[in-house]
């Protein structure tokens, strides 16, 4: 265990100083971007070892991975951030550990969401995904809504009980017009952004950037970034 907490808190103090980097070189104060560490395929005794260095929120993508970590982990002083495509049948326990989540792309999520927050007396902090790889109107390869469909969502869900508009996610897109060009679809979310919050002011929440391109994420406004491997490795073959 002493070898792994060394192995994290060297990949830690790495990733810190990418993202300290990355502020400097955009005029940004550090304090502007929150990490948010991707545990997924990894056990909750990472997890633990994360919050002693330090880490204050975490992400997961899978809510039968997820549901067990957080119920093991709930002594920790974490917010947890579900980051995957959900399904509406995963609503109810993903509300019960989740205090974000961040892949907000369609009504009728909106509307499980809601329901399950109600149902369990919690406020769930949601990101509206958007999908730069899509057209205006279709959603993406691996979900998210299209840009031109920000708005209503978002009227949706800042409109529905239980729930508190957040900002927006995205995840840097392989097709499309943006593939390849990860600062320019960061710019385009925080244009995006900038519209949002001129009707929801509070929703000033912007995700982007992962280990591969986190700088371009900051570079471009981004004031949360995902990171997974950089942190914790490379991921293990599963099955």
């Amino acid at each position: 265990m002493t070898d792994r907490r060394d192995e994290l808190a060297g990949n830690l103090a790495k990733v810190e100083e990418r993202i300290a980097g990355a502020c400097a070189a955009a005029g940004r104060a550090r304090d502007e971007v929150t990490l948010i560490v991707v545990t997924k395929t990894y056990p909750a005794s990472d997890v633990r070892i994360l919050a002693e260095l330090g880490v204050r929120h975490v992400a997961e993508n899978k809510d039968q991975d997820a549901a067990s970590k957080a119920a093991t982990c709930s002594d920790l002083p974490l917010s947890w951030h579900f980051v995957g495509q959900l399904q509406t049948n995963k609503v109810r326990s993903v509300v019960g550990y989740a205090d974000f989540v961040q892949s907000v792309d369609r009504a009728r999520l909106v509307t499980a969401l809601s329901k399950e927050a109600v149902r369990a007396e919690r406020e769930v902090g949601c990101l509206i995904q958007v999908a730069l790889d899509a057209g205006e109107s279709a959603r993406g390869d691996r979900g998210g809504v299209a840009p031109g469909g920000v708005e209503e969502l978002a009227g949706l869900v800042a409109g529905s009980p239980g729930l508190r508009l957040a900002g927006l996610m995205t995840v840097a897109p392989l097709t499309g017009e943006y593939a390849g060009r990860e600062r320019a679809a960061f710019g385009r979310l925080m244009d995006l952004s900038t519209d949002l919050r001129r009707a929801h002011p509070a929703a000033n929440m912007v995700s982007a950037g992962m280990s591969a391109d986190l700088e371009e994420a900051v570079a471009a406004g981004a004031t949360h970034v995902r990171v997974g491997t950089a942190v914790l490795g490379v991921r293990p073959r599963l099955g």
